[in-house]
């Protein structure tokens, strides 16, 4: 009988450039399991604390905390090193009351911050599609992996219509939605891809292409210069200022 599925090891030289690993010290490294994040944008919980937070010198130390349910990610405890984490997770380390989110990073491609209590109950998420369920209501599925119904009509903090691509701040862990930052001219946004990854600033130009997602975005950064990048690598994440913290 054949082997069903993929391999459950991946050799170090196979990994995403952006781990903070070595080819030469480690043959082997910590492969994600299927989560919200796809592996090439994505990187495992147990790397991030030995290898980027150093709060571990070993795997057997990462994995026994985890094990003591001393980390939460986005208010939840998780116990699986292999857990993928991505842009805009949160991931609390209880004892030591600290919090970090991971963003999109031009040297690093994606680095953790740390952040305040208060902003860690915060989450941006994207909007990658929209789906008509049971009972007429409206499935959001979003950049995280996850979905979550639309309230009706009336029982939200906004008026304004849902488009895909367009940003929903939810609270964490109960995923309530608290705002709602449409992808428009003027509005604030971080790039999450392409060679302007971790560029920040205002939207000023929205240029339609042949397909929504082919768009040709032009952003203002703080210090006045120009970026342009493809409308799916734009991720709105405030309004006249970003609604988390991203430096």
């Amino acid at each position: 009988m054949t082997r069903m599925g993929g391999s459950k090891h991946l050799r170090s030289y196979e990994a995403p450039t952006f781990w903070p690993i070595s080819v030469k010290e480690r043959h082997w490294t910590i492969k994600p399991i299927p989560g919200p994040h796809p592996i090439r944008r994505s990187m495992p919980l147990g790397i991030l604390l030995r290898d980027v937070l150093k709060l571990a010198t070993t795997g057997r130390e990462v994995r026994k905390a985890l094990s003591k349910g001393l980390v939460k990610i986005d208010g939840r405890v998780r116990k699986d090193y292999r857990f993928p984490l991505g842009f805009m997770d949160v991931i609390e380390i209880v004892p030591a009351k600290k919090f970090y989110r991971l963003i999109p990073d031009e040297r690093a491609f994606m680095k953790p911050i740390e952040i305040n209590e208060e902003d860690s109950k915060l989450k941006p998420l994207r909007i990658e599609n929209k789906t008509t369920v049971k009972g007429g209501l409206i499935q959001l599925n979003l950049f995280d992996g996850s979905n979550i119904l639309l309230p009706k009509e009336g029982e939200l903090p906004f008026n304004e219509e849902v488009t895909t691509l367009s940003t929903v701040l939810l609270s964490i862990p109960d995923k309530k939605i608290i705002d709602y930052f449409p992808l428009a001219e003027g509005m604030y946004a971080i790039i999450v891809g392409g060679k302007n990854i971790g560029a920040s600033g205002k939207i000023v130009e929205i240029k339609k292409g042949e397909r929504k997602k082919m768009s040709l975005v032009t952003m203002k950064r703080g210090d006045g210069s120009l970026v342009q990048t493809s409308l799916d690598k734009i991720y709105v994440i405030g309004k006249e200022n970003p609604a988390i913290r991203i430096e």
